[in-house]
């Protein structure tokens, strides 16, 4: 059962980011405000939720939210600030989005660099344990899947519409055979070395 607030005075936005693994694609993230009452009985963990119900969530997360934001760092950002200053750049990008400023930020994760004087706690797994981080992880994970489907139509050979640009055998068999495109992060170990079995990519993920 998710709680629903970390705590009951200040007002929380939860932060969460979506693609920070994957090969290709960018990294999206969401901030969302929820109201301290908000319930619902599908919302979890974004990985943890089926497609059509992440769907579903999201609609009632932005007819419901307070204040929602979503924002995207491509995949050339990545590679010239690396994967980790990027997703904290995407969650500062989305909370500049936000309609109402947060007094108190749930970050998702053990790690985020602050956004401007707003205190933050970090929740490892935070999206499993307080409501508005777990929305946060639905926005995130429901917008950058719909840009990964768009991706799929210009370049069909790489499963994205299934993989969504996560390391799995079928991602990096479809590299192997017709190398890389735009949107593969260069920095990034997109194929193994030949030695190493593929059966341990993180096809559960996605």
């Amino acid at each position: 059962m998710l709680l629903p607030y970390y705590q009951d005075v200040l007002m929380e936005a939860g932060c969460d980011e979506a693609g920070r693994g994957c090969l290709a694609g960018p990294v999206f993230a969401a901030a969302v405000i929820l109201p301290k009452n908000f319930r619902h009985p599908l919302l979890n963990d974004s990985k943890q939720m089926k497609e059509p119900d992440r769907k579903k969530l999201r609609k009632v997360i932005e007819k419901k939210a307070l204040a929602y934001a979503v924002a995207s760092i491509d995949n050339e950002e990545i590679d010239r600030i690396n994967i980790l200053k990027a997703s904290f750049k995407a969650m500062h990008e989305a909370l500049a989005r936000l309609s109402l400023q947060p007094q108190m930020l749930l970050i998702d994760g053990n790690r985020f660099h602050p956004y401007g004087n707003i205190p933050h706690t970090c929740i490892i797994q935070g999206d499993g344990k307080y409501a508005s981080i777990a929305a946060a992880s639905i926005l995130a994970k429901t917008y950058r899947d719909e840009y990964m489907h768009q991706l799929h139509e210009q370049f069909p050979y790489y499963g994205w519409k299934e993989n969504k640009g996560y390391p799995t055998r079928f991602h990096r068999d479809a590299i192997r055979n017709h190398g890389d495109t735009p949107y593969h992060r260069r920095t990034f170990r997109l194929l193994p070395d030949e030695q190493l079995s593929l059966d341990g990519d993180e096809e559960e993920k996605w």
